[in-house]
């Protein structure tokens, strides 16, 4: 904590410690401390997001700072473990600056050569930086150049991988909690909730509902009191915006909840993370704690009268709590079980109370849209989505990363650009957006916008950001029933729609998937996901047939293939998949029946080889490890 300011009571205050800590002062003023000694100030930044640590990036942490000491360096260079950068794949990930250079993969038993020959000698560490493929002897040093990085704009993400996320004095130097103060000391709560609604900034954990819409309905419910809730229970698989943020810039959520609560008249809030998330629980409870110390939470903000606080409530992992009346009655202490609507919990949500309740990544918009105004977050995306999206991509491509784009951005630019294609050169099959609530995107849409009502129109949805890439050794049938069996097994159980209609939607796909399906399985598929979608209690259960519908919508063939056919052209299916070897491919080098684990391959060498089938389990080793496509199905 910082011993100049040990309370902010005015926006003065709130000045000077920005002062202090501003990233582009400090480094200007350790500059000129420097050159009298005619040294140059270092700044190193480890990434410690959940990513990198299970790359082992706390050893290379410790690395740096006993090289540094040893090498007597502690003045000048300034080791600190920041949040995610974002090029997840490339973890752990540490960036120097001056110069913003981007090293890749670190290692504890790489610092000392970076430290001897980058931090004393000047000189870059070049097997350590960023090439575009292996085979590709150019390197990249500067993280501006890495095409990752291009055709981004990290506006809610611009903090993160920049400051210390367990230090508020870094994040009031980086901006925080100057939003705060200009609404609570320039503008009127309408005034608030009037650039919100300006801005255009929809929901970013699912439907895309307009935000400021939702802020203007709870204030304008009467009583007292009123809650603000944040939810942070991210569920989706292969979904990891939300904790990101909060793990690296935890100060944004805390300042737009409190923004929000001046906005509608609560004085509380709550945020709901899931307790699978222990690290952002850690960085929300430090946040937390130091800006009540700071006096930027709790009673008469900045002097103003205004009172907010925030307390956490863990979740225990169920999906169905992302519904958000589900959410309300977990918070309560209830078991998270959806209730009907209305009335909403804009109306009657937290104890009965008006509740503004909206996700991670909508709030880490709001200071921002009340520093620069409405017009400055329209200036990127679309005029029905403005603003920017961040996005998990993951699944079979080069780059799983997070990053942050501006709505209308193309899926090809998201796969071949930020993503960096598909991995052995693979042909692109599908991108699975919006978790089990979304559905598939075909190839023929890689140049759609991604905006929330062109991924309708297409059968899937935004939802919260995850995207799942899918090539062409994915089963699309495989697909529409892993998210399926999640959203069976992740059902409440309170309304027979979901609870029973999932589970006879999931006997026909295992039916299909085993080979016994028939013709009239895939009409029963959409009659019973048109009774789910329309008859089910919550946006849950309504949204759960989408990946089923839109793989029947645009992979029709694939369900034939294995109804009629009784064959998986993927090679998914076991029990429809029969591996052998084309005789005229196979060059005899023997590499499949070594790796074969039962032993199923026989031949000799420089002769083709022979698949037994009764003795192959369909593990399918022998497809992979085989450098001629000779093993086919």
């Amino acid at each position: 904590m910082s011993q100049t300011v040990t309370r902010i009571r005015s926006l003065a205050d709130l000045e000077a410690l920005h002062r202090q800590y501003a990233p582009e002062l400090a480094l200007r003023q350790a500059r000129e401390a420097a050159a009298a000694v005619g040294t140059e100030p270092i700044r190193v930044m480890v990434c410690k997001s959940t990513g990198c640590r299970a790359a082992r990036s706390e050893p290379t942490a410790r690395a740096f700072l006993q090289e540094v000491a040893a090498q007597g360096l502690s003045d000048r260079v300034r080791v600190v473990q920041v949040g995610c950068l974002g090029f997840c794949r490339m973890g752990p990930v540490v960036v120097v600056q001056p110069g913003d250079i981007f090293y890749c993969r670190v290692q504890a038993e790489d610092v000392p050569e970076i430290v001897r020959e980058h931090l004393l000698g000047g000189r870059p560490v070049e097997r350590l930086l960023y090439a575009v493929s292996p085979k590709e002897k150019a390197r990249i040093a500067a993280r501006k150049d890495l095409p990752f990085y291009k055709g981004q704009e990290r506006r809610v993400l611009k903090n993160c991988g920049l400051i210390d996320p367990d230090s508020i004095e870094e994040a009031i130097g980086a901006g925080r909690y100057f939003a705060l103060a200009k609404a609570l000391l320039e503008m009127t709560p309408e005034q608030v909730i009037d650039e919100v609604k300006r801005s255009g900034l929809r929901g970013r954990g699912g439907g895309g509902f307009p935000t400021g819409r939702k802020w203007e309905l709870v204030r304008a419910q009467p009583g007292q009191p009123k809650y603000v809730i944040c939810n942070a229970d991210e569920g989706d698989p292969g979904a990891f915006m939300d904790r990101s943020i909060l793990e690296a810039d935890p100060h944004a959520v805390l300042e737009a909840m409190a923004i929000a609560g001046y906005a509608v008249g609560a004085e509380q809030g709550y945020i709901y993370v899931r307790a699978e998330y222990p690290l952002a629980v850690e960085r929300l409870t430090t946040a937390i704690r130091q800006a009540r110390e700071l006096g930027l939470l709790g009673d008469d903000i900045l002097g103003t009268g205004f009172r907010f606080d925030i307390e956490i409530r863990l979740g225990a992992g169920a999906f169905v709590c992302g519904e958000e009346t589900a959410l309300i009655a977990s918070v309560e202490g209830q078991r998270g079980m959806p209730r009907p609507r209305p009335p909403y919990p804009a109306q009657a949500g937290l104890w009965g109370k008006p509740t503004l309740n909206n996700n991670v990544e909508t709030y880490a918009n709001i200071p921002d849209i009340i520093l620069n105004g409405a017009d400055w977050f329209r200036s990127l995306g679309t005029p029905a989505s403005p603003g920017t999206k961040v996005f998990a991509v993951a699944g079979n491509v080069n780059n799983v990363a997070l990053m942050e784009v501006p709505m209308g951005t193309t899926l090809r630019e998201i796969v071949y650009g930020m993503g960096g294609g598909i991995p052995g050169g693979k042909a692109f099959k599908a991108a699975q957006t919006g978790g089990p609530s979304g559905g598939c995107i075909p190839a023929e849409y890689l140049d759609t916008p991604v905006e929330f009502d062109t991924l309708v129109e297409l059968g899937s949805m935004m939802g919260s950001g995850g995207l799942i890439v899918l090539d062409e050794s994915n089963c699309m049938v495989d697909v529409a029933r892993f998210y399926l069996q999640f959203t069976q097994d992740e059902s409440c159980g309170k309304c027979p729609p979901c609870r029973i209609g999932t589970k006879r939607m999931l006997e026909i796909l295992d039916r299909i998937a085993s080979g016994q399906g028939t013709m009239e399985d895939l009409d029963a598929l959409e009659q019973l996901a048109e009774t789910i979608r329309s008859a089910s209690l919550c946006g849950l259960g309504q949204t759960a047939p989408n990946p089923v519908l839109s793989t029947l919508r645009y992979f029709r063939e694939e369900y034939i293939a294995h109804v009629r056919d009784k064959r998986c052209p993927a090679g998914k299916c076991k029990e429809l998949t029969h591996y052998r070897i084309d005789p005229e491919r196979c060059k005899g080098c023997g590499l499949c029946a070594r790796k074969c684990p039962v032993g199923a391959i026989t031949g000799e060498v420089r002769k083709p080889f022979v698949i037994d089938p009764e003795k192959c389990i369909k593990c399918g080793t022998c497809a992979e490890v085989c450098r001629f496509a000779a093993v086919v199905h």
